[in-house]
């Protein structure tokens, strides 16, 4: 993959010319990566970008790195959108936007709403939607006070911080090298989780939803936080490994 991004080739044609000598400049560059890859550095941040449902998001050191267990949450989404005309969907902690603009690109009709806290994000969020060509706004701060007081939905999604401060996943792999407010509330997992459920029903039609990814193991508290705040018909969803991976309910 490295040498298909330094040669700007697909793999067809590096099969085709496996033989051809790489230039100084090329062998160069490619080694560089290669050692950067090596001391642990992302594939995603080497060659900037990554696949999220079927549609190329850039990607850095701003945001998280898309995960294919977040496709389940745009999924659970699309399910709860259907039969609604030009719904209202919000999108909290949208960073790289994959998310919002694949809710977008799925759904041309809704008008898509995402926030972030981090400037850098947004910016990379942007420029993604900008690139796909998909219609969102845009709004800067933390949680629902990056919100236009009078802004309501259909549908809240958000995959927030859930990791806990002492998790030593934190230490381990690409995570070493994504934004940690992305990843983690610095508390228990769940402090983020809790502000955005206390806080969505004054932002929720009634017969609205919301849907929260968390941790596989946060299926319970998450439930739990959701029935104590009022929502009903509160069901967790399943991720490709069979994890519980994605929880919400029906605001009545």
């Amino acid at each position: 993959m490295l040498l298909e991004f330094v040669l700007q080739k697909p793999r067809e044609w590096l099969l085709a010319h496996e033989t051809d000598p790489l230039t100084p400049e090329i062998s160069a560059q490619f080694l560089t990566l290669a050692a950067q890859r090596r001391q642990g550095v992302p594939m995603a941040h080497l060659i900037g970008w990554r696949e999220f449902m079927g549609h190329r998001f850039e990607v850095n050191a701003a945001v998280l790195i898309p995960r294919p267990e977040t496709e389940l949450l745009v999924e659970v989404a699309l399910v709860s959108l259907a039969g609604l005309s030009t719904p209202a969907v919000l999108d909290m902690g949208t960073g790289s936007g994959i998310v919002a603009i694949s809710l977008a690109l799925a759904r041309p009709d809704a008008r898509i709403t995402a926030t972030d806290v981090s400037e850098e994000a947004l910016a990379v969020a942007q420029r993604n939607a900008q690139a796909l060509s998909a219609r969102a706004q845009w709004w800067q701060g933390s949680w629902f006070e990056a919100l236009p007081q009078e802004a309501n939905f259909n549908v809240i999604v958000s995959n927030p911080p859930y990791i806990a401060a002492n998790d030593d996943h934190l230490l381990q792999g690409d995570l070493r090298f994504e934004p940690v407010q992305a990843l983690t509330d610095g508390q228990d997992g769940l402090s983020a989780l809790q502000v955005i459920i206390q806080g969505a029903g004054s932002r929720l039609v009634s017969g609205g939803s919301l849907w929260l990814e968390h941790g596989y193991d946060q299926a319970e508290a998450v439930s739990q936080l959701l029935t104590l705040n009022g929502f009903k018909t509160v069901q967790t969803h399943v991720d490709l490994a069979n994890l519980p991976r994605v929880t919400g309910g029906v605001w009545a």
